[in-house]
């Protein structure tokens, strides 16, 4: 059976665009970017729809008049605060230290929790009030939008936990350690498309 050899330059080292397929990791990587791209131009579809639906109210309450900010800015907190627990906990992961690990996904699962609880009143308490998504089309984008937010963090969520059993079951295995780097993007890509929200949506209120 004849085999054809690798074409080689003169240095005797073959050139990038004859070598095979790239690592893992690369490939992992980069396959989860365009995950997160896909996703935010989910995020960018509900962006539009609110901006061009947030003043039909349909005679009913206006975003000025439903949000509670000083709330608002307490969600905000806890998951900007996230944010950097979950870069702790990253680190941690770089230097191999379990400890840290398990306390900056801890606090990361907690802050995300907290956030996750406050958002569930504030919707209850608008459903409470009549100003379901069924209101108006305000409404109806309000919760499309905020509530897709939360739907991600939950599975974030759910993420994290499913990871600290990896920690604990598999250990620093090159498998576990690219599921953590994906998740650090993915969180802070929630925080990133939590800052749209806050900005467009409760501080834009009119």
């Amino acid at each position: 059976m004849n085999v054809v050899a690798t074409p080689r330059d003169a240095a005797g080292v073959i050139p990038v665009s004859e070598r095979g397929p790239s690592s893992r990791k690369v490939i992992v990587g980069y396959g989860f970017w365009l995950f997160l791209l896909s996703d935010i131009i989910v995020f960018s579809a509900l962006f539009a729809a609110y901006a061009v639906l947030s003043g039909r109210t349909a005679g009913g309450p206006s975003g000025v008049h439903l949000f509670h900010r000083g709330n608002v800015l307490l969600e905000t907190a806890c998951l900007l605060f996230s944010s950097f627990t979950c870069a702790v906990m990253a680190l941690a992961v770089d230097f191999r230290r379990r400890d840290w690990m398990v306390v900056g996904a801890v606090l990361t699962f907690v802050l995300g929790a907290a956030f996750l609880r406050l958002e569930l009143a504030e919707f209850a308490g608008m459903i409470r009030d009549g100003a379901g998504p069924d209101r108006s089309a305000f409404l109806s984008a309000f919760f499309a939008l905020v509530g897709m937010h939360g739907l991600h963090v939950t599975v974030g969520l759910c993420w994290l936990v499913a990871m600290l059993a990896q920690v604990f079951t598999l250990g620093w295995r090159p498998m576990v350690l690219r599921r953590l780097a994906c998740f650090s993007l993915f969180w802070h890509a929630l925080d990133i498309v939590w800052i749209g929200v806050f900005t467009i949506v409760y501080l834009g209120a009119r």
